[in-house]
């Protein structure tokens, strides 16, 4: 016979080892999916449990998902989306103002025009690089923003301030926030997804797609750049099947009893959450990388069918069948300082337009034909541009340019952005933005708010502190920008 100090740890036993199983789990999520419970789930932003069931936002989205091109290196805005005329007209002349070299070595304070010529596209007369022909081509769904600044004119400090939200690393990312505030709209893929360029990382590597100080459960997850795209996929052919669900269902079972012994250890919940999605993306995930089925016609338009664009292409495309199966954030990356053009700008820009351009201009159509561009957010942009002098003064062949992170160009389309229009201007030298700023915080409210998230709201309590993507920062949310 129990006696009732057997009894109290029998029930102390018995709530350890079931309260947190996964029929429990599961149970939860399926009636939230279904809309069986008494109220929907909210944000719950201090709560120190954490998983990636769906949240409700904090008001009405306009957007559901974001595709974010990010072009490491910087491209040159002023030879490929803003137009200074005046370069032309003092070409090899000394600039009359004050410029901060990042590179004083090479540095030069002769004025080099574009070697590029502009022309002007669609409705709205978006003047446009002959680089780029075919961002010309979705001109009127695009908004092209001319005044982006971070002012920290170093690749690391500015990639962090457009990623992360400060020139400081070790912040969580945007995918992260974005993760962490409306979790999941897959059962089989993450929520977040990453692809990486198959030369190699961009700088500050993984830090890119890290949750920060945001449990790991909402870091990015990288897919291999090239095939297959997820290695051991498919289980050994003896335990297929059957032994394989058996095996796992225990696995399950160990693990939460595992964390049900290690209460508010944020990592091990991320492990098992990492673990039992793997399983379930076993058959979602090949499906969804696999571009072989897709329409000869689709992949002429993303360019696959062509030596310089496939690989490119191939990622755009996986990007567009991940948000068509759920994925709320995915990333391209190019590769490692692929827009640094401190040198051969004549050549290289070129050739980096090349790569892009068609597959960049194709993912926005193909979503726009599908019903998707409506709610997905596409960014296309890196972490700063250039100057407007001559770096490298060795030869017309070999003039490159230098880092400018005060006044550049990124471009936004979909997802309740304006298109075909062009907002905020740099100084008659390409140098400064001048008017309609859009600082790196405003930037992050402003997709915040597509998203129906509040950026001051969407908070996370670290050591007491309250912390958001923006941080105190003077943030607004750009309105002249959304449609």
């Amino acid at each position: 016979m129990l006696t009732d100090r057997d009894s109290k740890a029998t029930r102390r036993h018995f709530l350890a080892t079931h309260a947190m199983g996964i029929g429990g789990t599961a149970l939860a999520w399926l009636l939230h999916r279904e809309g069986l419970l008494a109220s929907p789930i909210k944000p719950d932003l201090v709560r120190e449990s954490h998983s990636l069931l769906p949240k409700a936002p904090q008001a009405a989205p306009k957007s559901r998902a974001m595709i974010s091109i990010f072009m490491q290196g910087g491209p040159s805005h002023i030879d490929l989306t803003d137009p200074k005329p005046i370069l032309d007209k003092y070409a090899g002349q000394v600039f009359p103002g004050k410029i901060q070299y990042d590179n004083a070595a090479q540095a030069s304070p002769k004025v080099l025009p574009s070697f590029w010529k502009f022309q002007r596209h669609g409705q709205c007369g978006m003047e446009l690089s002959e680089l780029l022909p075919n961002l010309g081509s979705i001109a009127d769904d695009v908004c092209l923003i001319r005044s982006m600044r971070t002012a920290v004119n170093n690749h690391g400090q500015s990639i962090d301030a457009l990623n992360s939200g400060r020139p400081i690393s070790g912040r969580p990312a945007l995918g992260s926030w974005l993760t962490y505030g409306l979790g999941s709209q897959s059962d089989n893929l993450p929520a977040y997804m990453v692809l990486r360029d198959p030369a190699n990382l961009p700088v500050l590597g993984v830090l890119n797609w890290s949750a920060g100080w945001l449990p790991s459960l909402y870091q990015g997850t990288v897919v291999r750049p090239r095939e297959p795209r997820i290695l051991n996929l498919e289980a050994p052919e003896h335990l297929r099947g059957q032994p394989q669900k058996q095996f796992l269902d225990l696995l399950s079972e160990l693990n939460r009893e595992h964390l049900n012994r290690h209460p508010g250890e944020l990592d091990l919940d991320a492990r098992i959450a990492s673990f039992e999605l793997a399983a379930r993306m076993q058959m979602a995930a090949g499906e969804a990388m696999d571009v072989s089925k897709e329409s000869e016609v689709t992949k002429r338009l993303y360019g696959i069918d062509q030596d310089s664009t496939r690989e490119f292409g191939t990622r755009c495309l996986i990007a567009r069948r991940l948000v068509e199966r759920g994925v709320r954030f995915v990333q391209i990356f190019t590769q490692n300082q692929f827009w640094d053009h401190h040198g051969n700008l004549l050549t290289a820009l070129p050739a980096a337009c090349k790569k892009i351009d068609q597959p960049c201009a194709a993912l926005v159509k193909d979503l726009k034909s599908r019903g998707l561009l409506d709610s997905t957010v596409v960014h296309w942009g890196g972490e700063m541009g250039r100057l407007p002098v001559i770096q490298n003064d060795t030869g017309r062949d070999r003039v490159g340019r230098d880092h400018n992170t005060y006044g550049f160009s990124s471009w936004l389309a979909g997802g309740g952005i304006r298109g075909g229009h062009i907002h905020g201007t740099t100084d008659e030298w390409g140098l400064n933005a001048e008017s309609d700023i859009v600082h790196h915080y405003d930037y992050h409210a402003t997709l915040l708010h597509l998203f129906g998230l509040d950026h001051t709201r969407l908070v996370y309590k670290r050591n007491a502190i309250e912390q958001t993507l923006t941080d105190g920062q003077p943030a607004r949310v750009v309105k002249e920008i959304l449609a």
